[in-house]
């Protein structure tokens, strides 16, 4: 068999080629949803002329550096991976680990296991005692191996993956560190959930609680209340990094075109703000057609409010209650809210993700929404030898 070879890819044309790779993986799966070209060109800093002058260089390098590779078999293409250092997530666990992401790869062992060794050999010269993925880069952008729910396309903004990089990644010597649960609530569900309805009722009582949703007028100062509301509710949990000023701004800019200010929600209690979600329709049905490409006419197509109403689902993005009105509840009013707005634009599902498998407060608000379950998946980790 031809000799496998490793290299960085370091040059605009290499850079194109890790780009364009996914597309021969996923060339007839139809669940697979292409991510824009113009996001990738962004995140790999290669971006054209006119690239510059509607985005700035992505934010993920105020703090993190990365090293894509190539794996080629002969003159063939066969597999990718990036070797991530991020010096937000070593300040705020102090942690020697470095990351692997953006994983594609032919189903062949002996590439896998080359492309996880050349990350490997960075991170180790870059002083990190184990890695972990895949974080493509990090937890605030696509994170977590697919393992159930293959036969479903990704919700916005949520990763996909071929079934047999599972064993691609186990038989490398990766351990299951965490796993990361997708719960599906239908309206129907919940809508008959009479004791739901009652426990809401009272919730909303008690705590004197208010949906407010969020004012597009005024998006500078929502959008930094989403942010700092995300950083104090989500800073205990596991793995978490906080979100930058910048990149707060460039997920507002994404969802803008999209956005349903019903759909974006901030909690008041006793006209304290208390907490806030986040939901987007599931623009994947359109972007799946896109196959990458925005310009120049998909843009108005993924604009047009005809098409977006053509989708049944929507994703709650983020949610987040500040620690002193965690346990209350409260998180239960946000999902019945969500869903009744839902029902008026038509949406019948919603997708709650991702939710760690250890996170007993959230799994159990799942629960009492009546949330099932529908897709799971892994973060791995092996140390560096």
């Amino acid at each position: 068999m031809t000799a496998l070879k490793v290299v960085e890819a370091n040059t605009p044309a290499q850079k194109k080629n890790f780009i364009q790779f996914p597309y021969k993986i996923y060339e007839n799966n139809p669940h697979w949803v292409a991510p824009l070209q113009l996001d990738m060109r962004q995140m790999f800093d290669i971006r054209t002329p006119f690239d510059r002058l509607i985005r700035k260089r992505h934010p993920f390098y105020d703090y993190g550096e990365m090293q894509a590779f190539l794996a080629y078999r002969a003159s063939s293409l066969v597999g990718r991976i990036c070797a991530v250092g991020n010096s937000l997530y070593k300040q705020h666990h102090d942690s020697q680990t470095g990351f692997w992401g953006f994983f594609e790869c032919i189903d062949d062992q002996e590439v896998a296991d080359t492309l996880f060794q050349a990350a490997e050999k960075w991170l180790k010269k870059k002083g990190f005692s184990k890695m972990k993925g895949p974080a493509s880069p990090s937890s605030t952008y696509d994170y977590g191996l697919l393992v159930e729910g293959f036969d479903d396309s990704p919700r916005v903004m949520m990763t996909y993956n071929p079934k047999y990089y599972v064993k691609l990644i186990e038989t490398a010597g990766f351990d299951k560190l965490k796993q990361l649960y997708a719960y599906k609530i239908s309206a129907d569900t919940i809508n008959d959930n009479k004791k739901l309805a009652r426990v809401v009722v009272a919730i909303k009582k008690r705590y004197a609680v208010e949906m407010r949703p969020i004012n597009m007028k005024d998006l500078k100062n929502e959008v930094e209340k989403i942010r700092h509301i995300y950083n104090e509710s989500w800073n205990p949990n596991w793995g978490h990094i906080p979100f930058t000023d910048k990149e707060i701004e460039m997920l507002a800019e994404g969802i803008k075109p999209v956005a349903e200010a019903n759909l974006i929600l901030f909690c008041y209690v006793r006209n304290q703000l208390a907490g806030m979600a986040v939901a987007v329709r599931d623009v994947n049905f359109l972007l799946k057609r896109f196959k990458g490409r925005l310009f120049p006419f998909n843009l108005f197509k993924l604009m047009n409010k005809k098409n977006l109403k053509k989708t049944e689902w929507m994703r709650v993005l983020l949610l987040g209650l500040l620690p002193q009105f965690q346990g209350k509840g409260i998180d239960a009013a946000f999902y019945w809210d969500l869903i009744q707005n839902s029902l008026n634009l038509g949406l019948r599902y919603c997708e709650a993700s991702w939710i760690l498998e250890d996170n007993t407060m959230m799994n159990r608000a799942m629960d009492v929404v009546s949330g099932v379950v529908y897709k799971r998946y892994n973060l791995y980790t092996r140390p560096i030898g």
